[in-house]
């Protein structure tokens, strides 16, 4: 028996070239594929449900007489048509309707429909269902398993969705999709067989449990969701070995440059820093590339961190590349380590999209040359910034850079034979689930300890109708000399009106509080006026700053002690207490105000609340997770990674040990096992270790 996976779609029927490739759109090009396009969720169109049983916002199939078809005239012109069988009755509403069809709908026409029973002016009503005419004594026959809604595309529709996987399934058999898990796999995880799981969620039977089904917690899809998770893990593992396969210098562990360093900081490091700069240092001293996951809450001192690790690398003569997110990071960076490092005698270049010409051609020049401390933005990882001897890259906020990038930095280690080591910061925390993982390729190291003298940030919520009070809040805390950022957030995923929302902030808070010296940043500034704002407020010369959520990461001014977010309900958990964390840097007590727009949805008074009860961003990210999903947290929305077909990070982390240790028996035990399966599950998704 062939398998599903070796035949086109094109060998179904009415599956022509327009066809195939439409469904090709959707990552449809074998039948294998077609059988792994699992519907989304299920209507039950297996038995006829009275009317005077019917609750609202159940979608159930009725069958009754049509007592009246009349013609509503209300906003928009409607039919309307009564329909009763002996329990109850209630009316369908068509607003696309022809005289044809309002003839055929006459009294004492016997109708079965299909729809979604809603409240309406006249009772229960249903808007354009399914239907048709029943006619002589024959009973026409119910479904006989869970109608499935399928992923579709423009131009793709549930019948034909339907039509493919009904010819696929009538080719399955353990033969024709092999079972990649071994049989001593599936019975130590108590796994069903494949054949049977996917059967059955193309074609559940009447009796199944809707609601079950609706959670993700039905024996079918726990048995595909630890596949999917599995060959996860093994895509993540081959990533690893690649890396791991690779040479990278050793870097003995510096004594001169370090303790130089030290002298000049002014405080010591806390107990953390010190304790993940040793697992860092040891790292860089092997022979194989670093690959380390940096976390640390907001304003932890992960900087000192990356600046101790580029000092061993520095010390043994080689270069080191940090790169940021936002220009206004990398700027900052740049700043710090300019100043930082230039009385130790080491050069610091600035590389970033926005340099041009001859400014650009001089920086390519210095970083050819051998600058040793290379700072700047995604704009490194471009083809033409070649390094003399690159050891080690620091990324900052690793969750804006994708995998693949960081496989693209393999090609700019020392004469693109060795690999530079890694070091990946973030001050957003990853819950652990989701560390395991989306990054199971990484070692992480957690900084745990603020520095001494940070203070909690006191968070409250008001309405914007008290905007009046907010402002004064604001004139009495600069009047004591303090500093305030007042923080635009994202107008309908629209930059540029965010940055006119700004503007307009701008001009009512200059005219309301005239004696005070107010700035504004935005995303639409020149770096150069961003730069230049920002040093005025860093210096004290600006009291107030009006900005969007540019400044979100790593801007440090210690004297700042009230922040105000505008609209915080649009954004993440983790966004918000980024920005939160800008203020608190210092020793005075920090407040953050949350200016909602009412009313909040059940959700938006959740996420709020939580905002409010911790300053723990591990706690605030596990919720985030909970309330937003991986995808989003990570910012991999764009670049496909970690969208599962069937797994749910949150829902199936408790599969998540076992499903490590299942790769781990794979590799060892069954290795030719993993690139059928790496194949069946990430054919279209991202690229596992083969760059």
């Amino acid at each position: 028996m062939t398998e599903l996976s070796k035949v086109s779609v094109t060998a179904l029927k009415g599956i022509g070239e327009a066809m195939a490739e439409k469904l090709t759109k959707v990552g449809l090009e074998n039948l294998q594929d077609v059988l792994f396009h699992l519907p989304l969720r299920y209507q039950d169109r297996t038995r006829v449900v009275p009317i005077g049983a019917l609750r609202p916002g159940q979608d159930a199939v009725i069958e009754g007489v049509v007592s009246g078809a009349d013609v509503a005239m209300g906003k928009r012109r409607s039919l309307l048509v009564r329909l009763g069988d002996g329990t109850g009755s209630l009316s369908l509403r068509f607003y696309h309707f022809s005289n044809a069809q309002k003839e055929a709908l006459k009294r004492g026409t016997h109708l079965r429909c299909y729809g979604e029973a809603r409240p309406g002016a006249s009772g229960l009503e249903i808007y354009h269902p399914e239907y048709r005419a029943l006619t002589g004594d024959e009973p026409v026959p119910v479904e006989q398993t869970l109608t499935p809604i399928y992923p579709t595309t423009e131009g793709l529709t549930q019948a034909r969705l339907r039509q493919l996987s009904q010819q696929a399934l009538a080719m399955l058999g353990p033969r024709s999709l092999p079972d990649w898990l071994p049989p001593e796999l599936a019975k130590e995880h108590q796994l069903a067989p494949l054949d049977q799981a996917i059967r059955y969620l193309h074609h559940p039977p009447p009796d199944a449990d809707l609601e079950e089904l609706a959670v993700g917690h039905h024996w079918a899809q726990h048995r595909l969701a630890f596949e999917e998770l599995l060959t996860h893990q093994l895509s993540q593992a081959r990533l690893r070995d690649s890396l791991r396969a690779l040479r990278a210098p050793a870097l003995p562990k510096a004594k001169r440059l370090p303790a130089q360093y030290l002298a000049n900081l002014g405080f010591t490091p806390t107990g953390a820093q010190q304790r993940v700069g040793k697992e860092i240092a040891y790292d860089l001293s092997q022979r194989e590339p670093m690959l380390r996951l940096v976390q640390g809450d907001v304003g932890a001192g992960k900087t000192v961190v990356a600046a101790m690790a580029a000092l061993q690398a520095l010390e043994a003569g080689y270069q080191v590349a940090l790169m940021a997110p936002t220009e206004i990071l990398a700027e900052q960076h740049f700043i710090t380590f300019k100043r930082w490092l230039e009385p130790l005698g080491i050069e610091v270049a600035w590389l970033a999209g926005k340099l041009k010409g001859k400014a650009r051609a001089s920086a390519l020049e210095q970083i050819a040359g051998g600058a040793p401390m290379v700072v700047g933005t995604h704009a490194l990882f471009q083809d033409e910034v070649k390094f003399a001897k690159l050891a080690l890259v620091i990324i900052d906020e690793q969750h804006r850079f994708g995998v693949q990038q960081r496989l693209a930095l393999r090609q700019k280690g020392v004469g693109g034979r060795m690999c530079p080591h890694q070091l990946i910061m973030t001050a957003t925390p990853i819950p652990r689930t989701l560390a395991m993982s989306a990054y199971a390729d990484l070692d992480t190291s957690v900084l745990d300890e603020l520095p001494p003298g940070r203070t909690p940030v006191n968070t409250v919520l008001v309405a914007d109708s008290r905007r009046i009070e907010v402002i004064e809040r604001v004139r009495a805390a600069c009047a004591e000399g303090r500093q305030a950022y007042w923080v635009c957030t994202l107008i309908e995923e629209s930059e540029e009106l965010t940055c006119q929302a700004a503007e307009t902030t701008f001009e009512e808070l200059t005219s309301a509080l005239g004696e005070l010296r107010v700035g504004l940043i935005h995303g639409r500034m020149k770096p150069a006026e961003k730069a230049e704002i920002m040093a005025l407020f860093k210096a004290g010369e600006l009291q107030l700053l009006v900005a969007t959520t540019v400044i979100e990461v790593g801007v440090d001014v210690p004297n700042s002690s009230l922040m105000i977010i505008e609209n915080p309900e649009r954004l993440g958990l983790a966004q918000l207490h980024q920005l939160r964390g800008r203020v608190g840097r210092g020793s005075a007590v920090s407040h953050c105000v949350l200016l909602y727009h009412p009313p909040l949805s059940q959700i938006g008074r959740e996420r709020l609340g939580i905002m409010r009860e911790t300053n723990d961003g591990f706690v605030i990210a596990e919720k985030d997770l909970q309330l937003r999903g991986p995808g989003e947290m990570l910012g991999t929305r764009q670049t496909g990674l970690l969208q599962f077909k069937v797994a749910d990070l949150m829902r199936d982390a408790d599969l998540l040990p076992a499903v490590r240790d299942a790769a781990q028996s794979l590799l060892s035990q069954w290795p030719a096992h993993v690139d059928p399966l790496l194949e069946r599950w990430l054919r279209h998704g991202q690229q596992y270790g083969q760059v």
